[in-house]
This record gives C-alpha cells, structure tokens and sequence, in this order.
C-alpha cells in the first residue's frame, strides 16, 4: 500500500520562512529607529512595537540591540572571510586579501539587499562610526576579526601564528587600511557600496609607496 501522508518539508520550509521574515522586520525596524533617534536612546519595546511582536520574540532572535547594530555587519565580514578562503593557493597573503576583499565588494551587495535595503546598511554603518559605545564595539570585533583572518593566512602559507610574526603583521596592515577607507567613506557624500570599493583599492594599492623608505620626491 502506498503510504498518503503528507510529507513534513513544506509546512517545515514555511515556518522557516515566516522566522526569516520576522528577523529581518526586526532588523530593518531596529536600524531604522536606531538612525531616527539613536542607538542608546532607542528600546527594545520601540523595535517590538514596530513590528508588532512581543519582547520575547525579539530576544528569540537577537541576545541584545548589539547584536541588531552589527548583524548587517557581520555579514559582510563573513561574506570576505568565505572569499578568502576560496582564493588560489598560489596567490600571496595580501594578494589574497587585496582580490577577496574587493571580490566580496563586488558580490555582497546583493546579499544585503535580502536583509535590508542597501542605503539603510550603510546609513547604519555611519550610525557605527559615529556612536562612541558602538565604535568601542567595533574597534573589538575588529581585532576579534584580524585574528581570525591571521590564522586563515598562517594556515594557508602552512604557518604557525604565533612562531611566525608575519600573518599578524600583514593583517594589521590590511585591516588599517580597511578602517581608514570605512572611516573617509562614512564621511563622505557617496555611500554606495562602489564608492567604499573604489576607495579600498586606492588605498591598499598605496600600502607598498607608503612603506617606501623616502617620500620625499628629489629636487
């Protein structure tokens, strides 16, 4: 006889959708009013009502407002981080970063736009850069992220991290520039996300004439 009952995957991939949805209206409401009227100044009550969901399942989501502030953010870091890692072998570490940091650029902008519309992400971003008790958080997760991305490279080169100095080194290299070009961006009157490309390959292109030992042109 054959067996008629319904199979579970669809109500399963419908649930799955209805939490995905209700995450991403959490995170569009919370950066929105995190934009209006502040980080601090802004409740978790606020984001529920937006939504119209309780606290609760805010907190089924989201431990914290934190974590709202940077999950777009943690995206695109992962969206780089899977970039490198699929970089050929034969490339040199800060070969590798260079291309897969301007790779993600290229590819990650799609992957926001699921989440959020792209110009709330990077009004957020400025939101970031501009709230001291966000910019102390980012400043963390971004020496948590250069560690990360060290042991990737050591284990790339077939290095041990801390015996060999130079993954760190050119990681805190590649990381200054990117805070620089985050920094000049967020300042800057074009947020679009081919703007912080074109920056970010301005400058790391400029990392070699930097380290140059003269700067000063002859006479």
């Amino acid at each position: 006889m054959t067996d008629q009952r319904p199979l579970p995957a669809p109500a399963a991939g419908l649930r799955e959708r209805k939490k995905r949805r209700t995450r991403d209206a959490l995170l569009r409401a919370a950066l929105l009013l995190f934009i209006a009227q502040g980080y601090e100044e802004t409740t978790v009550d606020e984001i529920t009502d937006a939504v119209d969901v309780s606290q609760r399942t805010f907190f089924r989501y989201f431990a914290n407002k934190e974590e709202v502030a940077f999950a777009v953010q943690d995206l695109v870091e992962s969206h780089f981080v899977a970039a490198l890692r699929v970089r050929p072998p034969a490339e040199g570490p800060f070969e590798a970063m260079r291309a897969a940091v301007l790779a993600a650029w290229d590819t990650v902008e799609e992957a926001i736009a699921e989440l959020v519309p792209v110009d709330l992400y990077m009004r957020s971003y400025r939101l970031i850069e501009s709230t001291p008790a966000l910019l102390a958080v980012h400043l963390r997760r971004s020496t948590e992220l250069e560690e990360r991305i060290a042991l990737l490279i050591a284990e790339r080169e077939g290095l041990d991290v801390d015996a060999d100095p130079r993954p760190r080194v050119a990681v805190a290299a590649f990381s200054g520039v990117m805070r620089v070009t985050g920094r000049l961006w967020g300042q800057g009157e074009d947020t679009s996300v081919a703007t912080i490309r074109r920056m970010t390959e301005v400058y790391l292109d400029q990392i070699g004439p930097a380290l140059a030992a003269d700067w000063r042109r002859p006479v």
